[in-house]
């Protein structure tokens, strides 16, 4: 019987970030596992490996060179995140180095594409990311909206709580806004809106699993990101059959669809305070953000994922 390849994913977060970065890592070592050994970690070590899968261009740069450096033949797959696609491969040389050293390159949807220059984009793909299908009844009472991110300046969290103080006193809409506090003065922000505005509530970070509840009985996912390379959340949502409330971004129209009707300008309190308000008054709009959304579910299975990653392997491991 064959040995099964070696493969480090390398992650700049670990398990205790409970992020993105460390469930992209996590759910491909899983995909991964029957067709390699794979092994989790933040950096490489000099351990012997038939292939890397390094996520972030910048914050894995250190271990993408090393690896480079010492193995010039050595197939390296790099993921790039939305602060790589939409900022870093712009004006950082350690994640330009990054990219320069990969064998192939992953983007998370494919507005990202266009951020890469002609010699990136031949050696790019497109894997979507995936979650579980997950089903829950919506509250009824009220018009509940979650929004599920760490609260950091890529995520825009005041543009939610600024959009919160614009709804009148009587709206039905209550806001739940998930998420660790990444700076201080942001959790200090929210407990403020939380304690003028009646209709919002930050719970702080939650289990993975506990947010999933959360959006899964929600009315709408609201995602405010100003920058974002295929937001786990907003595939959650749709997974579960939940309309989204997006900052009109590449990132997420990459998921969505250039055409999706429930987007607002980036930044933009007021037009997502209308827009929640649009959501929340006008069935027919919430129905057609729903059939919009629906028809993006079969992108995101977990089968079609693995598949994606699987070919990834393969094809780094194939003869040159």
């Amino acid at each position: 019987m064959s040995k099964m390849p070696r493969v480090l994913i390398v992650s700049p977060a670990l398990a205790d970030a409970n992020n993105g970065n460390w469930r992209t890592a996590s759910r491909w070592g899983r995909f991964l596992a029957g067709v390699a050994e794979v092994e989790i970690a933040r950096g490489w070590d000099g351990m012997p490996c038939d292939a890397m899968i390094a996520l972030h261009a910048r914050r894995s740069a250190e271990p993408i060179a090393q690896l480079r450096a010492a193995r010039p033949a050595a197939p390296i797959a790099l993921v790039l995140t939305g602060t790589d696609v939409y900022r870093d491969i712009e004006e950082n040389r350690a994640a330009q180095h990054s990219l320069e050293c990969a064998s192939q390159l992953v983007v998370l949807q494919a507005d990202a594409l266009d951020r890469l220059g002609p010699g990136e984009r031949a050696k790019a793909r497109v894997i979507l990311q995936s979650a579980s299908r997950l089903r829950a009844r919506p509250a009824q009472r009220h018009v509940e909206l979650v929004a599920v991110g760490h609260l950091r300046e890529e995520k825009d969290p005041l543009c939610l709580m600024a959009a919160a103080r614009r709804l009148p006193a009587h709206t039905p809409i209550r806001i739940v806004h998930i998420g660790d506090a990444l700076a201080p003065e942001l959790g200090e922000a929210a407990r403020r809106t939380m304690d003028e505005c009646p209709h919002y509530r930050w719970l702080g970070g939650l289990p993975r699993e506990a947010a999933r509840r959360w959006i899964a009985r929600a009315r709408a996912l609201v995602h405010m990101s100003r920058m974002e390379g295929g937001a786990q959340a907003v595939i959650e949502a749709v997974r579960s059959g939940v309309p989204v409330l997006a900052s009109r971004i590449g990132g997420n129209l990459g998921l969505l669809g250039e055409d999706y009707e429930g987007c607002f300008p980036a930044g933009d309190d007021a037009a997502l305070a209308a827009l929640m308000e649009r959501f929340a008054a006008e069935p027919g709009f919430a129905a057609r953000l729903a059939a919009q959304c629906a028809l993006r579910e079969p992108l995101f299975t977990p089968a079609a994922e693995r598949e994606c990653v699987r070919r990834l392997l393969r094809d780094l491991l194939a003869p040159p």
